[in-house]
């Protein structure tokens, strides 16, 4: 028995006893798929970094689900989007980790992808994948590029060489789609993250290493062979964030001009000034001092808080085996800081400062603004708990996230509803200001509940009949057209929700939520006459219209 897919076999147990309910709503009662079903699940939230309650919405398993098991789109970004897809292989009674990846599987999803990202192709999957997959197809028709992640998981091996021969033939192996294998070792991995890494570099010529502030730092010049090599011995346990985030070397443009850089001889000694450099946190340094330069440092507890997609992309280059360039003479920038174990906060500030551009973090980057900790005060205050961070448990009723308070936010209260949903990223970046400046507790804790009825009602319509065929795409607009109908209902403005009167909202909605929920559905569908008159509308043209934000100028929006 192989001990890391043992440890992946007790984790599905545990989701089991937890989420058994929510599994069996999908897999059915057969105990197997309902296993299976759960390893997708550990799967896509180790790999993409999410919270159990958010990777459960990216399941699609059923009859006809194309052989996408889940499926997560992400934003658009400078006219690009990533669609990650998962295809989950799980052995339940073999755990030594040996299997292939099956042959044929992998030849499934080859032809999934020939008919799903072709907008031309008729489609015949399930009702849950289907909205999802339109929402894609919409995207291309506007003109924006998808590249595609194209998870295959399992408890065991990669697939083997006929599996491989089917994906060269393919002509999908390209700089479009990824083919990632993740397995038991990946996750096991991934779990393990805050494992401290303690290792040695060394530094090529002189270095500048002072005292400041309390706090000690160096700044010097590393070559790029000892960063890629300091990865292949520690692989992702150096960075602050999960790798799987990583998007290659040619899905992201940044990954693409460092790689074309480190392979052009012409520019590869100037690297070194080219890169913005990588910045690294430890909590303690040695080198000897008496040396003069081209130290050796010895480094406890090391983490890259900045530059880590360079670090991959240096270590995907060199380990390439059809480079065959020299790297004697390429260097990269390196920062480093010893801080001491209790400077968590000012490591977040940090890593806040230099990884600005990149939004992927922000919203633990932010944790530690004073209107973060003064939401969560003020929260707990009224009954609930604000997470101001990402962490591995799980979000029970009362306790609110400060992702889904800001997309919350942003709907009910901002009036920007398709803001909230397709720039994500940018609520803890450039609309963090709008979403958070001035909100009290009660006000965050009432768009949240606010939020909740719409995105259950689209999860598991119970209470709008017959369900309307916008519903996947309206959860947002919906939440903003309760909110308002909530307050007219009180004849109270926004600015009057307080701790005084918060459970009276709570109450109401509990009680009426489907009426409001009726109400918001019957608003949505006039508006949509209005633009579309009586006739039949695609599923990609809907997906379009609330992704552009069209429906605003017909609604009843004050």
């Amino acid at each position: 028995m192989n001990i890391n897919a043992s440890i992946v076999d007790q984790r599905l147990e545990g989701l089991l006893a937890q989420y058994g309910n929510q599994l069996a709503e999908l897999a059915g009662t057969d105990p197997t798929r309902q296993k299976s079903l759960a390893f997708v699940l550990l799967s896509v939230m180790t790999s993409l970094d999410l919270e159990t309650e958010e990777a459960f919405d990216f399941l699609t398993e059923g009859g006809g689900d194309a052989g996408v098991d889940a499926i997560h789109l992400g934003e658009v970004d400078d006219g690009e989007f990533t669609v990650t897809i998962f295809q989950g292989k799980y052995k339940h009674k073999n755990l030594d980790g040996e299997s292939n990846f099956p042959e044929n599987g992998v030849k499934n999803a080859i032809n999934m992808l020939f008919v799903l990202f072709d907008p031309s192709k008729p489609l015949s999957v399930n009702e849950k994948l289907k909205p999802r997959i339109e929402d894609i197809r919409s995207l291309i028709q506007d003109g924006y590029i998808p590249n595609v992640r194209l998870m295959l998981c399992n408890n065991g091996s990669k697939w083997d060489a006929e599996a491989q021969g089917w994906i060269e033939q393919s002509g999908m192996n390209n700089e479009q789609v990824q083919w990632v294998h993740f397995n038991h070792d990946n996750i096991v991995q991934v779990l393990q993250r805050k494992k401290t890494v303690s290792d040695s570099i060394t530094l090529s010529g002189k270095a500048i290493i002072e005292d400041f502030n309390f706090r000690r730092v160096l700044v010097g010049k590393v070559a790029v062979r000892e960063i890629a090599e300091l990865f292949n011995r520690n692989h992702d346990l150096l960075l602050e964030r999960n790798i799987w985030r990583y998007l290659g070397l040619h899905a992201n443009r940044v990954n693409e001009s460092i790689h074309q850089t480190l392979t052009d001889t012409n520019k590869q000694n100037n690297f070194y000034f080219f890169n913005n450099g990588i910045t690294m946190v430890c909590q303690k340094f040695r080198h000897n001092a008496l040396q003069g330069e081209n130290y050796q440092l010895k480094l406890e507890n090391i983490q890259v808080i900045n530059g880590g997609q360079t670090c991959k992309t240096i270590q995907h280059t060199l380990n390439d085996p059809n480079n065959q360039n020299r790297y004697d003479n390429v260097y990269v920038l390196l920062r480093l800081y010893e801080l001491a174990e209790d400077d968590q906060d000012f490591i977040r500030e940090i890593t806040y400062a230099t990884n600005s551009q990149n939004p992927v973090d922000l919203r633990d980057l932010k944790s530690n603004d004073p209107i973060q900790y003064q939401l969560e005060t003020g929260i707990q205050e009224l009954g609930y708990s604000y997470k101001r961070f990402r962490d591995d448990a799980s979000v029970a009723g009362k306790q609110i996230t400060s992702a889904i308070t800001a997309e919350a936010v942003m709907a009910v209260w901002r009036k920007k509803p398709h803001q909230s949903k397709f720039r994500r990223k940018e609520l803890f970046g450039k609309l963090y200001k709008m979403v958070f400046e001035s909100l009290t507790p009660a006000q965050a804790v009432l768009a949240v509940l606010v939020f909740r009825v719409a995105e259950n009602e689209r999860k598991r319509p119970v209470y709008i009949k017959p369900e309307p065929s916008f519903l996947p795409y309206s959860a947002h607009y919906m939440a903003m057209l309760i909110g308002q109908e909530l307050l007219e209902n009180h004849q109270l403005s926004f600015k009057n929700i307080n701790h005084k009167n918060l459970a009276v909202f709570v109450q109401d909605l509990e009680e009426n939520k489907s009426i409001y929920l009726n109400k918001a559905a019957d608003l949505l569908q006039n508006a949509l006459n209005k633009i579309y008159g009586k006739r039949d509308v695609s599923l990609q043209q809907l997906s379009a219209t609330f992704r552009r934000g069209d429906l605003l100028e017909y609604l009843p929006v004050v």
